[in-house]
């Protein structure tokens, strides 16, 4: 049987392209009935279809968990964005984890000055 590499590189099944986007990422499980553990890392892809990212410890296969990443681009070249996706863990390793995207959004981002005045 071969490595996990060597099967992505003959044969890639993912539907989308990936782009090498590193940015800092937050995130939160999504948990039912208590306090959800969160953590933080950061992005080593992004597709329109999922995002592989760093992990501060393994994650649990199916778990819903939402991500929050610092998006490159700014809104009227004044803003910050972040992209808010949620879905869920498909595939995880000691140190990273990837999401299928269910449900994403962009939102703005709050500022070094605004965050202190608040």
């Amino acid at each position: 049987m071969g490595t996990h590499s060597e099967d992505l590189s003959s044969t890639d099944r993912r539907a989308s392209d990936r782009f090498p986007i590193e940015n800092d990422v937050r995130y939160k499980l999504l948990e039912a009935k208590f306090i959800a553990p969160t953590g933080q890392g950061r992005t080593q892809n992004i597709s329109s279809g999922g995002v592989l990212f760093t992990t501060e410890a393994p994650l649990t296969l199916g778990q819903r968990i939402e991500l929050a990443v610092d998006w490159p681009a700014q809104l009227n070249e004044h803003c910050g964005l972040k992209l808010v996706a949620m879905g869920k863990v498909v595939r995880s390793t000691a140190d990273a984890a990837a999401i299928n995207i269910e449900k994403y959004d962009f939102r703005t981002r709050a500022t070094a000055a605004s965050a202190r005045t608040a």
